[in-house]
């Protein structure tokens, strides 16, 4: 049986776009940049943290459990979710006019181990004005949003250009998911094998 640990709306519809059955695990893991660790491994290890976290809970040997994590990278800093208006508008801000990278990373954790993969995409803002800002900031889908936007809302007119994985940029890269899942049979590239574990 297949477990998300997530907290997510985001993500337990894209997963659902996968055709794969599955149930929600509501897990709680503190995301915190560890001195020294770089954003890729920062991301992959909030990941990782969810899906054990999810495994810890459950009863059932054989459960697969799927944990993710997306964040928003601009000069090596990580824009984690903002604290309110202000926090948002800021991050708004330096992000306008710029190209960021948004790194997804997706693991699964199973009773022999773990799987994982990450996604990169890099994402152009185009120049915000501070009408503009204000306008998105007001429509209140910054909140619990990685760098204070969510692609599939009123932000996806901001984005000048998109390399990557639009699935990714949301919160679950599919083409990733799905091909770890295939290593375990589930999903559309069961077929292909899937990653190597």
């Amino acid at each position: 049986m297949l477990f998300l640990a997530s907290k997510s709306p985001r993500r337990r519809e894209l997963l659902a776009r996968l055709g794969v059955a599955f149930e929600v695990i509501d897990i709680d893991v503190p995301e915190q940049r560890i001195a020294g660790e770089d954003a890729p491994e920062y991301v992959l290890r909030v990941a990782r943290d969810k899906a054990r976290a999810g495994f810890a809970q459950g009863s059932n040997a054989r459960a697969l459990v799927l944990g993710s994590d997306t964040e928003v990278v601009l000069d090596d800093e990580v824009f984690g979710k903002p604290r309110d208006a202000d926090d948002a508008a800021a991050m708004l801000g330096r992000l306008s006019g710029r190209t960021h990278q948004v790194i997804s990373a997706v693991v699964l954790v199973h009773a022999q181990g773990e799987a994982h993969a990450v996604s990169y995409s890099d994402v152009a803002f185009a120049p915000l004005t501070r009408e503009q800002i204000a306008r998105y900031v007001e429509s209140g889908e910054y909140e619990g949003k990685a760098g204070a936007y969510g692609i599939q809302g009123q932000a996806e007119a901001l984005v000048e250009r998109l390399g990557g994985s639009y699935s990714g940029v949301m919160g679950l890269p599919l083409y990733e998911t799905g091909r770890l899942l295939a290593g375990f049979g589930l999903g559309p590239y069961a077929d292909a094998g899937g990653l190597a574990r």
